[in-house]
């Protein structure tokens, strides 16, 4: 029988480089013998508990091998990973294993007191915890390789959306979606053997597992996992270990940007500083050029595995701003609603087709249709292409503001608050208005120190954008909501500041 999906890598990594470490968490490494071994293992140990092919098998916790080691177990079985988010609630937890009928949870022991408070589910039969419960099954079980085919169209795993508006959806990616994913990284990125990837975002995040480490661990380097992100611990990791490849959002980047001991840092080692999740602020920018690093900037989304646009390190500096042009294995078009191309300059929807986007919706055929169009997923974006083919994210298109009749794209103007020193964080929405139907409110998070000066803020923005964009008034605020990728979660900024006072300062954070 053969396996020609992800359970089939660490076998393959371990016969061709079995002394090279694979992965190291905190005091500890692994070879990729030893992570084939120990995949092997839990392979067998799962199927004595009963996981079939098809199967769905859970993981429920920070970064840690065992993350990947279930990942790569459940791909052994043809069964189907779906990785848990730790800082949902308990009920958001339950939905998604009774919405993705999961057999078997593999849980961190931080997490053991939200899997005790879940609600009994028919189809979870077997729990695991990480730690010595889960060291002895490994040790117990067989140590053979598993005869189980498994196809390169078979669902990999379901990686549920970040559910920003309703219930999350569950994306089913195939191993070749992985797969084909992690070759435009490999080709775009240039990624050498001997990288040494330090993996702080979550690995139940799409960009985190998909963009860094399935990618450096196909090319046989080094992930040094994090349990959670921290912008100290981050400089001393990358000194430590000697990090050439680090992913972020821009939060994340931006707070280590800000850390004291920022200016002084080794940061020798880095290569490659890939940023998404959202537009990378234009200040964000400058600051790493200051020190000599280019960020590479990217754009994609769960349902595309996630990598669709590119901007490489060649055009950082002249397309800065643009998310790029396609993967290598990407073809993306920005179109009107008739789905015929936009001009050079117009703003249009981003599509995406190619063999990383997902066949569609776990259990879901008619939102399924709905987002496919002659074989493109309509991402839901709103973009402009420029003469040169590079594409520049402006919005969500549901995100857009109509005010008078006009447009107004709220990351245009983010991005230019966010040029102001006192500003760290910020949201543009739009608010009622009687005259205008609609107009632009912007919610900021201030430095700390600083004072809080709405007219001084709007001030800033006379004569860099047309008046009608400015926004009209401005809500100070402790802290944003975002997911736990970091990304920013717009409905609940509409929630909660679309009817505060206006020029407010709201000190009780969110």
């Amino acid at each position: 029988m053969r396996n020609e999906g992800l359970g089939s890598w660490p076998a393959r990594r371990a016969r061709k480089t079995p002394h090279r470490t694979a992965l190291i968490h905190e005091d500890t490494s692994l070879t990729y013998a030893g992570l084939h071994t120990r995949t092997t293992r839990l392979a067998h140990a799962l199927r004595a508990l009963g996981v079939r092919r098809g199967d769905r098998v859970a993981f429920l916790g920070p970064n840690h091998p065992a993350f990947l080691e279930t990942l790569f177990a459940a791909g052994v079985l043809g069964a189907v990973f779906v990785p848990l988010n730790p800082r949902l609630a308990g009920p958001e937890i339950a939905y998604q294993l009774r919405d993705s009928g999961a057999k078997a949870l593999i849980h961190a022991p931080s997490s053991a007191a939200l899997v005790a408070g879940l609600p009994g589910h028919a189809d979870v039969r077997t729990y695991i915890e990480v730690g010595a419960e889960y060291e002895e099954l490994i040790a117990a079980a067989d140590g053979e390789p598993v005869d189980q085919t498994v196809a390169a169209d078979d669902t990999c795993l379901i990686m549920y959306t970040s559910g920003t508006t309703g219930r999350p959806k569950g994306a089913m990616l195939t191993h070749a979606n992985l797969i084909w994913n992690a070759v435009n990284v490999l080709v775009d990125h240039d990624l050498a053997a001997d990288e040494r990837a330090l993996v702080s975002a979550p690995l139940f995040h799409t960009a985190g597992l998909n963009m860094l480490t399935l990618p450096v661990l196909l090319k046989g380097g080094t992930c040094v996992l994090a349990a959670s992100f921290d912008p100290g611990g981050t400089l001393d990791l990358v000194e430590r270990h000697r990090i050439t490849f680090m992913f972020g959002v821009p939060t994340m980047f931006d707070q280590v940007a800000r850390h004291p001991r920022w200016a002084a840092a080794d940061l020798s080692s880095l290569r490659l500083l890939t940023c998404g999740g959202s537009p990378v602020p234009t200040p964000l920018i400058a600051a790493y050029q200051r020190r000599g690093l280019t960020f590479l900037q990217g754009y994609g989304m769960t349902e595309a595995a996630p990598g669709t646009l590119f901007l490489d390190a060649e055009h950082a500096v002249a397309k800065a701003g643009s998310a790029g042009v396609p993967h290598f294995f990407s073809d993306v078009r920005v179109v009107r609603p008739d789905l015929t191309p936009a001009a050079p300059g117009e703003t249009g929807e981003v599509i995406v087709r190619g063999p990383h986007v997902m066949p569609g919706y776990w259990g879901l055929p008619e939102e399924t249709a709905a987002v496919f169009a002659d074989g493109w997923f309509r991402s839901g974006d709103a973009a402009r292409v420029d003469e040169d083919g590079y594409v520049f994210i402006v919005d969500r298109i549901k995100d857009m503001i109509i005010s008078g009749g006009e447009n107004i794209y709220p990351a245009e103007v983010e991005d230019l608050l966010l040029a102001h020193p006192d500003v760290v964080e910020c949201a543009v929405i739009g608010v009622p208005d009687d005259k205008w139907g609609e107009v632009p409110r912007a919610v900021v998070v201030l430095r700390d120190g600083a004072e809080p000066d709405p007219d001084g803020l709007l001030a800033s923005l006379a004569g860099r954008l047309a008046r009608y964009k400015i926004p009209k008034s401005v809500v100070v605020a402790d802290a944003l909501p975002r997911t736990a990728s970091g990304k920013l979660l717009k409905s609940r900024v509409r929630t909660r500041y679309g009817t505060t006072s206006p020029n407010s300062s709201d000190r009780n954070g969110t």
